[in-house]
């Protein structure tokens, strides 16, 4: 464990064998061993020698860091509070305070969180509202009338306008999120460690990782749509009424095997950047990880994006109301020609609109995930004592 925010995945870790929430030992003060070496005369976490016992006396260094006061009160037997240099205590942590991590790092460093995704979504939606003004081809006219085969055609053809008029805003959105995933990570590492760290010092650290980082978004892209192409595909081929029922019911088996392998590789992105891992090797780390924790990884993974969902609400809808309002159309022109027919007000006061809810946002989704993949690791690997020790706590000695 160095002490800059790469935090360098251990040799022997013991994540293939140790279950998450298996206690710990904790790093004697005396540095006679590395990490998880310790003597069995020290006593488990949460026990206290009382004044007097055999195994303590004058001059005799306390079990654990910390532990240099006895316990008084109805406290007796408990584990003192955990030190906690930077957003997050360092010991295994719960899903409020993985959440209060990513918001306090978003208060400890506006500036920077704030200059990152301001600067990334301006841009990305400047890029986005050109797109949509200037190259995207005009929707296919419909029929509402037409019945068979033709009602087949046009809805197909419909179908193809949407993709190809969501793809290259998408690209955009995912370009922007792979960026200020990349510099928030290192942003967020620091900030673990109570360090501080500017745009530039995010910037030189994320930098040399952001084309890998690339590819693993795009591999997991192309896993979604294979997947989604394989339940779907079958009842296309197919056709008719029975060819829409097999196609949904392989859309759904697509759809929960894509939950599945996303849940599973999420943590994939944080192991990329801050272990230095290749693409392949951040994927089996991160399967390594989530490993008997699939169930918690989700429900806060689905906590976050229902976070992010009410604030996409509570910002675009006032948003929107505003922009059908100045814009010339409004609402009528939408609903009878669609959404090409708004011009230039409506969509700068939805893309001003964008650019707040990307603000709040990115830092939010970004400082989850970075946060549980640490949690994860402290509570199979004993990271604490690693973040402990680098953050130059007393107690805790530094490895040659």
């Amino acid at each position: 464990m160095n002490d800059t925010p790469g935090w360098a995945s251990p040799g022997s870790a013991p994540s293939d064998d140790q279950e998450a929430g298996v206690p710990r030992p904790s790093e004697p003060v005396d540095g006679s061993g590395p990490a998880g070496n310790w003597s069995s005369t020290q006593p488990p976490a949460g026990q206290w020698s009382a004044p007097g016992d055999s195994t303590t006396g004058p001059g005799t260094p306390p079990p654990y860091p910390g532990w240099d006061v006895p316990p008084q009160g109805p406290g007796w037997g408990r584990q003192p509070a955990a030190a906690k240099p930077g957003v997050i205590p360092l010991r295994p942590l719960g899903v409020g305070e993985i959440l209060d991590g990513a918001v306090s790092t978003m208060r400890a460093h506006w500036r920077t969180v704030l200059g990152i995704t301001l600067t990334v979504s301006v841009i990305a939606q400047a890029g986005i509202l050109l797109v949509q003004r200037y190259l995207l081809p005009e929707p296919p006219s419909i029929d509402r009338n037409a019945t068979g085969s033709e009602a087949l055609r046009q809805a197909t053809d419909s179908l193809r306008s949407s993709l190809l008029n969501t793809a290259p805003p998408l690209l955009i959105s995912m370009l922007a999120t792979i960026f200020t995933t990349a510099v928030l990570t290192v942003v967020i590492s620091r900030s673990v460690l109570g360090r501080p760290v500017t745009l530039s010092d995010a910037w030189t650290e994320a930098r040399p990782r952001l084309l890998p980082l690339l590819g693993l978004t795009f591999l997991l892209a192309l896993m979604a749509a294979v997947l989604m192409t394989a339940g779907i595909l079958p009842g296309f081929l197919i056709g008719d009424t029975a060819g829409v029922g097999l196609a949904f019911i392989g859309l759904l088996a697509a759809g929960g095997v894509f939950l599945w392998l996303m849940v599973r590789f999420c943590l994939a992105s944080p192991a990329l950047m801050l272990e230095r891992q290749s693409i392949t090797a951040s994927l089996r780390r991160s399967a390594k990880l989530v490993r008997g924790a699939w169930w918690r990884t989700f429900g806060i993974l689905a906590l976050t994006w229902l976070l992010t969902l009410i604030v996409t609400l509570v910002i675009g809808m006032p948003f929107g109301l505003i922009a059908m309002a100045v814009d010339d159309g409004g609402l009528s022109s939408f609903l009878t020609d669609g959404p090409t027919s708004f011009g230039w007000p409506f969509l700068i006061v939805s893309a001003i609109g964008d650019v707040v809810i990307a603000t709040i946002t990115y830092p939010l989704s970004a400082g989850v995930m970075a946060l549980l993949y640490v949690d994860q690791r402290i509570r199979r690997e004993a990271l604490d004592l690693d973040l402990a020790r680098a953050a130059g706590l007393p107690g805790y000695d530094n490895r040659s």
